[in-house]
């Protein structure tokens, strides 16, 4: 693995470029670019992945979004969806001027919000020519329909309205609001897969230092408008793989993203595992059984 910049627009992208033990210069290889979840960055999930592509003989990237980690841009901590999907694009733009990668010859994997975040990306990017997800989140709907999917819209209201009144503060001199991405751990009154997500952002499992579980209030507003999955049933023609825990509370975001996609698709559900579970260990490892042979098939 070696550290490297590429740019999205003005912003300077750091990334982890993952290379095959055996890597020849002289060779052209599949590449994958993997796509962390929100507020996460390129040492956490989606390096575990980009590594284990690295194993299967893929050249693997992962980055730090726009505005987080060690990439630049500000305000820092925004988290918004279009300009993480141009990172996406970025991140494919850099991989095709590597002599060694094949451009005919690059997928994409997201995880979590990055998995709904790669699926808008290869909607558009034909340059993606196989995608795939581990526990995909549409930040959009995620926003507008709470972490069960049956959240009033009065409570998307009530945000809103609290983001409105943010805006008018910090433009009268207010200093900007940092919520956090999950809650303390140990708060019961969390769903159970973001108690499991406060463990793994929040204790030694997965916890690092550019991964400060805040993000801008205000760019809660970006996500309102947002949905990942708008364009699926007419773009998304290239092949698919969808993983998810079949005891997961985000499940019925895959299952709507497997049910929008018309073309070669394919969904696996790994038996009583959560959301949290696919990011590291033994629910990763499951996961990757799925995705190796998904990319060399289809790359």
């Amino acid at each position: 693995m070696k550290a490297v910049t590429f740019k999205n627009r003005t912003i300077d992208m750091a990334g982890h470029l993952h290379l095959p033990a055996d890597f020849n210069e002289n060779v052209k290889y599949p590449a994958i670019v993997t796509v962390h979840p929100g507020g996460g960055v390129k040492e956490q999930t989606s390096g575990v992945y980009a590594r284990m592509f690295a194993e299967q003989g893929f050249v693997a990237l992962a980055f730090d979004a726009s505005y987080q980690g060690e990439s630049g841009g500000e305000p820092r901590f925004l988290d918004d969806p279009m300009t993480r999907v141009a990172d996406v694009y970025a991140a494919v733009d850099y991989l095709t001027t590597l002599p060694f990668v094949d451009a005919d010859r690059i997928g994409a994997l997201g995880i979590c919000a990055g998995g709904g975040l790669t699926v808008k990306a290869a909607s558009i990017d034909r340059r993606i020519k196989a995608v795939a997800t581990a526990s995909a989140v549409n930040v959009g709907s995620l926003l507008r329909k709470g972490w069960d999917g049956k959240q009033p819209v009065e409570t998307l209201i009530a945000t809103l309205n609290a983001v409105a009144g943010q805006r008018t503060a910090e433009a009268a001199g207010a200093e900007p609001l940092l919520v956090p991405y999950v809650p303390c751990v140990g708060d019961t009154n969390a769903p159970q897969d973001l108690q499991e997500a406060a463990v793994y952002y929040l204790t030694p499992r997965g916890q690092h230092a550019n991964a400060q579980n805040k993000m801008l209030m205000n760019g809660l507003g970006g996500w309102a408008a947002f949905d990942a999955f708008d364009l699926v049933d007419i773009l998304l023609t290239q092949p698919l793989m969808v993983v998810a825990g079949s005891a997961a509370g985000s499940l019925w975001h895959s299952e709507e993203l497997y049910a929008k996609a018309p073309g070669k698709k394919e969904m696996f559900l790994v038996e009583s595992a959560r959301h949290m579970d696919l990011y590291d260990g033994e629910g990763a490892t499951t996961a990757m059984g799925k995705f190796a042979p998904f990319f060399k098939a289809n790359l």
